[in-house]
């Protein structure tokens, strides 16, 4: 598919990951299940609140499926559409899918619905540690213009596999949301350069973040997250101990807050300062070992 992963909506993601023509969605918008909240705020809803949630096959094997829409709200976690991510979540532990994939694009909770949007994100988080732990896959494709932040964030290094494209953003905290609290001498949101390079999948990459790095093309993603499906395994002691080590050493190194260029160099990147020129097949050839996780047991 000659097309961008950023630019589709999330049911256009998703008709382009899972197996054609096989999403079947659970409260689609004619059930109008909708923020009980927005309205009072005088704020227009969504009749899916913003997600999409389902069942598909992804290579033939059933899946249960959920795609952020970015373009309401940002893909902001509120009271249903958190519901509705754990709902789906607790389901696949009653039916035990080949695996839960996430197409993520939000900036973490919905301030309008504050503390429903906090504990909505922690139910989300909850569940997706139990089906990992009873070890059905769990795979997070990152690729939306709108990033993932905040909570959604937290959630998607919870996942044993984490996907992203060379263009998209993944951390806790925002760039605005930095430059907000801490001003721009902290961290200049409008400077497009320095927020790639901090939160950009290229970083993450490097830094062990994610365990693939893929172009910003839907069939990139689609091959990704068979790949991810294929090579799952057991979560094992070794694997966590393995990501420990990857976490302590990072923190070893970045003890000074480096700028990313200067941190990539200590990590061993070759040739740190090309690093944002170059595609996603350049790029990943540069991870050092010591930072990639183990190939198997999650992320």
């Amino acid at each position: 598919m000659n097309a961008s992963f950023a630019e589709l909506s999330a049911r256009e993601r998703l008709a382009a990951v899972v197996d054609a023509g096989s999403f079947h969605e659970w409260l689609p918008p004619s059930e109008r299940v909708m923020s009980p909240h927005l309205a009072q705020l005088g704020v227009p809803a969504a009749f899916d609140d913003g997600v999409a949630i389902g069942r598909a096959t992804l290579a033939g094997r059933v899946i249960f499926v959920a795609a952020q829409e970015g373009e309401f709200m940002g893909g902001g976690v509120g009271e249903v559409h958190g519901a509705k991510l754990a709902g789906l979540l607790r389901r696949a532990l009653r039916d035990r899918p080949a695996a839960v994939v996430l197409l993520a694009e939000s900036g973490g909770v919905r301030l309008h619905e504050a503390n429903a949007g906090l504990i909505a994100v922690s139910e989300v988080m909850r569940a997706l540690l139990d089906v990992r732990a009873a070890g059905i896959p769990t795979i997070v494709l990152i690729g939306g213009a709108n990033g993932c932040f905040g909570g959604m964030g937290i959630v998607a290094r919870c996942a044993d596999t984490v996907v992203m494209s060379d263009i998209a953003r993944h951390a806790m905290s925002g760039p605005e949301v930095i430059e907000s609290a801490h001003g721009a001498g902290e961290f200049d949101s409008r400077d497009r350069a320095l927020v790639w390079r901090t939160t950009g999948g290229k970083h993450r990459w490097l830094t062990g973040d994610c365990d693939e790095l893929v172009e910003d093309d839907p069939d990139a993603f689609r091959a990704a997250a068979i790949a991810a499906l294929a090579a799952h395994g057991p979560l094992t002691l070794a694997a966590l101990q393995q990501e420990s080590a990857l976490l302590q050493r990072r923190a070893d190194v970045d003890g000074d807050n480096a700028d990313a260029f200067e941190l990539w160099s200590r990590l061993g990147v070759d040739d740190a300062r090309a690093v944002p020129d170059l595609d996603a097949d350049a790029v990943r050839a540069r991870r050092p070992v010591a930072m990639a996780p183990l190939a198997t047991g999650g992320a």
